[in-house]
């Protein structure tokens, strides 16, 4: 296809990569990787990444930039990217395998099935990097910081495991802060403007496609950082 390939073919070849599992079946989940049906729930280090570190996920991934690039920064950990849109994350997949990172791999799969792929318990922290801010009425219970989405966390991360919110949008950075304290979650850091004194070094200062697109016309990023407790 002229100007680059189609989603046909890019997902033809997200299900070749060794490093990319998906599920397409939300009432039957089964995870297909490159040689087929595989199980990974408790396994990812051992059938993966053949190593015991870490296993930090970026959920709603997108584009994976910010799995690729904490890789890189951390090699010390295990990343996986989780997003449904295989299009998207054809891109971080692509650019991993290009750059020879034997710690990032990606998960295509809705989120609500993080149980079903991880056991207890497995995962050691938690990137959510501009999510969509389901700012309908009614929608909050969608977004990725509500109570339902924050119990999951619990029942695969590791106790008092840290979760990375960036966002760009005031009004869910508020709403997220305001759930962490009903839930009784300890907030380890907040900050309204991670651009005010410049662009931030190290994880902070990844940038996503995303962001780029500045859609809440904020103009800035917020950060918010919480514990399972």
């Amino acid at each position: 296809m002229a100007g680059g390939k189609g989603k046909l073919e890019k997902f033809a070849e997200l299900g070749q990569m060794p490093h990319v599992f998906q599920n397409f079946d939300y009432k039957q989940p089964q995870l297909l990787g490159a040689n087929g049906p595989v199980e990974l729930k408790g396994k990812w280090n051992e059938l993966v990444f053949k190593n015991g570190k870490p296993i930090v996920l970026e959920l709603a991934c997108g584009r994976g930039e910010y799995s690729v690039s904490l890789g890189q920064q951390f090699p010390e950990n295990n990343y996986i990217g989780i997003d449904i849109k295989g299009n998207r994350m054809y891109t971080g997949a692509m650019h991993a395998l290009e750059l020879g990172l034997t710690n990032v791999a990606f998960l295509r799969t809705r989120i609500e099935l993080l149980e079903r792929f991880f056991a207890p318990e497995e995962v050691g922290a938690i990137w959510i990097t501009f999510p969509d801010p389901h700012l309908k009425k009614g929608a909050e219970k969608n977004r990725l910081t509500a109570p339902k989405f924050i119990e999951l966390y619990r029942n695969v991360a590791k106790h008092a495991a840290i979760v990375h919110h960036k966002t760009d949008d005031p009004i869910l950075h508020e709403w997220s802060a305001e759930t962490c304290a009903q839930l009784g979650l300890p907030i380890l850091e907040r900050n309204d403007d991670i651009y005010k004194n410049g662009r931030p070094e190290g994880p902070l200062g990844i940038k996503t496609y995303y962001e780029g697109l500045n859609i809440s016309g904020s103009n800035t990023a917020m950060y918010l950082q919480f514990a399972l407790h």
